[in-house]
């Protein structure tokens, strides 16, 4: 939204306090997690990629998704590879560590215990990606090519979200580093 201007009235959800489980919510979003965009027609979008491709078909410019198939393939597959090697491992290591998530491992409706042995395995695949990342873009500006895309995106919340748990950029990502620092500097990241 940020970064294409878009303004859509936001209404925060306060998960530390569980309103994602009441019932005013779930008949929102059953699945009891955010992001979710409430259509005009009622119904809602309540994945963050199917939130984005809405937004991009209704506000087009500037493209995130790509303008050509072959750039929306690439770009889709690189959003995918984030997501998988990136956002759910630290995912992983975050939600089976912390104290106040004991029996939320996972999001949604449906409890799960935590999983001790998944924190160093999050950890371990999120190093894995930044390597993976940094081979990437050793020969792109950005994550998906020579554009910001969704794929920065995704990669770049990822990375914040390692910070947190203390998975800095490593010395030995150059190229990672030097793409954090531009997409990190960018209005809509600020936002």
């Amino acid at each position: 939204m940020a970064e294409k201007g878009i303004e859509i009235e936001i209404v925060q959800v306060d998960l530390g306090s569980g309103e994602q489980f009441s019932d005013s919510f779930r008949d929102i979003n059953p699945d009891c997690v955010v992001p979710a965009l409430q259509l005009d027609d009622g119904s809602c979008l309540s994945e963050a990629v199917a939130i984005c491709d809405y937004l991009e078909a209704q506000h087009p410019e500037p493209a995130l998704f790509g303008t050509t198939d072959s750039e929306r393939a690439r770009i889709l597959m690189w959003n995918c590879k984030a997501e998988q090697q990136g956002l759910w491992a630290v995912a992983d290591a975050f939600r089976n560590a912390a104290k106040g998530l004991k029996g939320r491992a996972a999001t949604g409706a449906v409890s799960y215990r935590q999983i001790p042995e998944l924190v160093e395995r999050g950890r371990s695949r999120f190093q894995q990606f930044y390597h993976r990342l940094d081979g990437q873009l050793a020969g792109n500006e950005f994550v998906a090519g020579d554009k910001y895309s969704i794929a920065d995106i995704t990669a770049m919340v990822s990375v914040d979200f390692a910070a947190r748990i203390k998975l800095p950029i490593p010395d030995d990502t150059p190229n990672t580093q030097r793409w954090y620092d531009a997409v990190s500097s960018r209005p809509s990241a600020a936002a």
